[in-house]
């Protein structure tokens, strides 16, 4: 198998993982969940095509297409492939992020326009809640859990906890920058907690390889030079994209998407300013300040 072809690797005696590599801008992971008589996915692709090969590899596996699909958060990364299981497969999510999704629409098409996504409706979820939820499949529990903002307003994080298994949606990302334009920096720590109170072995990041509890504290590291640019470069009044291009990514500069940086100090700065958590930042001015933190390069999506 060529090194870039998503793949579907065992976490656990009833759950996979699907990676797409190398994880980088619209190459998420999924995850699924089956007895051999239920199964459940845990968000989908971002395009029609690549959730077809999510679907042939759940059916390649023997498992039965999926009754219930819970969407980690709205980027279309992770919810666009979802006609691909609907309605046969019920969507849930917590209930911002079904006011987000619909929202935001085709959000991808506007940032990456040239991307051949296929037919992707916008299909939301139907299913919401408010904290916590529990769905069995088969015998196997899996708990759904809104850390408050972080990556955005609507996490979940899907966890197995009689597996050892976690799924946490785009609060990790294993070799890349984290992103929480449309989240929270505080949050994103707080939901670091959340996740490390949940004791799981096996960590599903939303990009990159599986994993292990060591990428809380790798994401928390970078989250917290994130605070420290910020408020040093909000205090002598420099914008994010100043304060950007003037800080040293020292021990991360090896992680993919370094232009996210922009993207999270816009956050931050807002934060500092008072702002509440999950505020709306304009898109066009953060995504414009990545592409001039690029080299005048428009970030790319690999889907």
């Amino acid at each position: 198998m060529p090194a870039m072809d998503p793949y579907l690797v065992r976490v656990a005696p009833q759950a996979h993982a699907y990676v797409q590599p190398d994880g980088g801008w619209c190459l998420n992971n999924a995850g699924v969940v089956s007895d051999g008589a239920t199964t459940l996915l845990v968000d989908t692709a971002a395009t029609e095509r690549r959730a077809r090969l999510l679907r042939e590899a759940v059916v390649g596996q023997g498992l039965p297409l999926p009754r219930t699909l819970v969407n980690t958060h709205h980027h279309g990364d992770h919810t666009y492939g979802n006609g691909v299981f609907a309605p046969e497969a019920t969507v849930v999510a917590h209930e911002t992020c079904r006011s987000e999704q619909l929202a935001a629409g085709h959000q991808l098409h506007l940032v990456w326009p040239d991307t051949e996504y296929g037919e992707v409706p916008v299909v939301a979820p139907s299913v919401t809640y408010s904290e916590r939820m529990t769905v069995h499949v088969g015998d196997v529990e899996v708990r759904v859990v809104h850390p408050g903002p972080a990556h955005t307003t609507g996490d979940s994080i899907v966890h197995l906890p009689g597996q050892g298994v976690v799924f946490t949606g785009d609060l990790v990302f294993q070799g890349g920058t984290p992103f929480i334009f449309n989240g929270s920096l505080a949050g994103s720590l707080r939901a670091l907690a959340v996740l490390r109170s949940l004791d799981a072995e096996v960590v599903v990041p939303g990009h990159g390889p599986v994993t292990d509890p060591s990428a809380f504290d790798a994401t928390e590291r970078y989250l917290r030079f994130v605070d420290d640019v910020a408020r040093e470069g909000h205090a002598k009044g420099l914008g994010p994209l100043e304060a950007a291009r003037g800080a040293d990514l020292g021990a991360f500069a090896g992680l993919q998407e370094s232009e996210r940086l922009v993207a999270n100090l816009h956050r931050a700065y807002a934060e500092l300013d008072g702002r509440p958590e999950g505020a709306e930042l304009d898109p066009l001015l953060v995504f414009g300040d990545m592409m001039a933190f690029n080299g005048g390069r428009p970030v790319a999506c690999h889907a």
